[in-house]
């Protein structure tokens, strides 16, 4: 088995590794745009046309399935993935993960990049998921591109100006942007209210992983034996795992068994 991820930059590392996690033997496929980061920025007709390019790079692999693991992309170019690809490759988007964190009870903030906090789909999925739950939208000016490019100053800037908006009573945080998970450790230490129990994050990685299987059929299997097959491709170049991505325990545990080019 073989399964695709697609992002602008790292972000799909946090996917990446759970579908590791619970399929050790599939082969990864790891697709991603670094001459066109950032995506949020752009119109959404430039950003389908960058996520196409992205795409089709992945399915040349021939996987048998393509995680969009960015939330900007699911936002935008769902439509046009599905269309050019299914039925022969399933396409799964990354959705905020604002139904759990709303069926655990209020308060909730969502941390997400600016363009997506307060956008139409973000209010939307509060309206349809968490109507009667507290919910504040938290910016994170920054926080995705330091996450990127593994900037600890930068980081630990952005988090602390993220955490600084967040109600001091929240119970959950939603990660809306895949970077986020790549340091959900020191966010949740910056969110942490003195003398109570930490904040429960609430990421994507693990449930697209899971129905990347469920669309394939396959059944999980943490004790199947890992496979060294990993492809990198860089705006559709075959390449190294990126510096940056080392930086990160889900990068790591990616490159241990990545083939030596």
């Amino acid at each position: 088995m073989k399964i695709a991820l697609m992002d602008s930059g790292i972000g799909l590392l946090a996917a990446a590794a759970a579908v590791r996690r619970l399929r050790p033997d599939a082969a990864l496929v790891l697709s991603s745009d670094p001459d066109g980061m950032p995506w949020g920025p752009r119109t959404p007709d430039d950003l389908t046309t960058r996520a196409l390019a992205v795409a089709r790079a992945a399915a040349a692999h021939r996987p048998d399935a393509l995680i969009v693991a960015c939330n900007t992309a699911s936002v935008h170019t769902l439509p046009a993935l599905r269309a050019e690809l299914e039925p022969e490759i399933p396409v799964i988007g990354t959705v905020p993960a604002i139904k759990p964190a709303a069926a655990g009870g209020g308060p909730v903030a969502i941390w997400a990049t600016p363009a997506t906090t307060g956008s139409p789909y973000q209010r939307g999925l509060i309206r349809d998921f968490a109507g009667s739950v507290d919910v504040t939208e938290v910016p994170c000016p920054g926080l995705a591109d330091a996450v990127q490019h593994a900037d600890e100053e930068a980081v630990d800037r952005a988090i602390a100006a993220a955490a600084a908006l967040t109600p001091p009573g929240v119970r959950s945080v939603v990660l809306g942007c895949t970077h986020y998970e790549l340091v959900a450790e020191r966010i949740r230490a910056a969110v942490r209210p003195a003398g109570r129990p930490p904040v429960l994050l609430h990421g994507s990685a693990h449930a697209v992983a899971a129905q990347a299987l469920r669309r394939t059929g396959t059944p999980a299997d943490p004790a199947a034996p890992t496979s060294t097959d990993l492809t990198v491709l860089l705006s559709g170049r075959e390449a190294d795992l990126p510096a940056a991505a080392l930086t990160y325990a889900e990068g790591r545990l990616l490159a241990a068994t990545a083939p030596t080019r």
